[in-house]
């Protein structure tokens, strides 16, 4: 396989170093040095100097890392193992090396649309054509609905359709195999989409991540305006078009590690807690939040990622939260899961149409 010179540095430079080693949530999971930052590289760093073959075990241990970015925001000297990761699937893939798991999903996505394999089950009402696009996401579709998500939306007198047969953004092809064409050609097919409209506002996370931060990077012109759903809603109460009560219930919000650190969105969800009760903070929140949930490794590793819950849970605890609360899909659905007792558990639009 072979990596860049960017990733060989930044290979080099993490396989020594331990600074990150305690807010990997995957490794924090199973207890094993091979799920920290510094493992990947040690095992990269033979592959990129030919020393060893990139074998399966490399290959598998590639796909234990959630790309969250918390070694990233750790790191006071700036090296990026997210990015090194990522360059490790993309070979991978280029050298048809990837594991059958991936291959399912991949091969899913190209067929179904969605890499879980499933039939759209959410019956999407007719919506009147407008120039503003309510943009679910994969996951969503394929797991849950997005039906308060659409209510608040409606409270505000927001003029907006939802798609019947809605693309795919590409942000699992990204997180699955990087910037290879496949995943190029499935971003440019939603970008078509997308732009028959002014405003696109992205029900999740992931995939705001992918229209506002990869599409550029990738040459893909967006002419639409790509607008997080907790930005347009913290909007909507800052102008008076969403009326809100103050009541007295007390709120922890469970950043999104997609929001806080790759779009460096964090307090849009305090506005909107703030506007509608009292906030109270986990140790560790905005840009040094921990993963709660990834839907995708769900697939593969799901005893994993349910412990990953768990003990985002104990930080929540520990911070005698009443009520947190999640502005992701995934991070909801483990941790739902995973809830224990004496803890309420809210989507951001429950939380909000609770306070109407």
């Amino acid at each position: 396989m072979n990596f860049s010179n960017k990733a060989k540095e930044h290979i080099d430079s993490c396989r020594f170093c331990w600074m990150c080693h305690h807010v990997c949530p995957i490794g924090n999971a199973t207890g094993l040095e091979r799920n920290t930052a510094r493992a990947r590289a040690l095992g990269l760093s033979l592959v990129a100097r030919d020393a060893v073959e990139y074998s399966d075990d490399i290959i598998n241990n590639v796909y234990e890392c959630s790309l969250c970015g918390g070694c990233m925001t750790d790191c006071v000297t700036g090296w990026d193992p997210v990015m090194f990761t990522k360059e490790a699937r993309l070979g991978a893939a280029l050298d048809g090396k990837l594991p059958p798991y991936i291959m399912t999903m991949v091969n899913n996505l190209m067929e179904k649309g969605n890499i879980y394999g499933v039939e759209n089950e959410n019956k999407i009402p007719d919506f009147p054509e407008t120039d503003t696009l309510f943009f679910i996401g994969e996951d969503t579709r394929a797991k849950g609905c997005a039906k308060e998500a659409a209510e608040v939306l409606k409270k505000a007198n927001v003029d907006f359709t939802i798609l019947k047969d809605e693309p795919n953004s590409g942000y699992s092809m990204d997180f699955l195999i990087g910037a290879a064409a496949e995943t190029k050609a499935v971003m440019e097919n939603c970008a078509k989409v997308l732009n028959n409209y002014k405003k696109v506002i992205c029900y999740d996370p992931q995939d705001a991540k992918v229209m506002m931060r990869e599409y550029k990077e990738w040459g893909i012109e967006l002419k639409c305006e790509v607008v997080t759903f907790t930005k347009f809603v913290s909007d909507l109460i800052k102008d008076g078009r969403l009326n809100v009560k103050k009541t007295d219930l007390v709120f922890t919000p469970q950043d999104s590690p997609i929001l806080a650190r790759d779009l460096e969105e964090t307090e849009p969800v305090r506005d909107i807690l703030s506007a509608i009760g009292t906030v109270k903070e986990m140790l560790l929140n905005r840009q040094y939040t921990m993963l709660a949930g990834n839907l995708i490794m769900n697939e593969y590793m799901p005893n994993v990622i349910t412990k990953v819950a768990e003990n985002r849970w104990i930080n929540a605890k520990n911070a005698d939260a009443k009520i947190l609360v999640t502005t992701s899909f995934a991070e909801y659905t483990k941790l739902n899961e995973t809830k224990p007792e004496g803890i309420e558990l809210m989507k951001l639009e429950e939380a909000i149409l609770k306070c109407l």
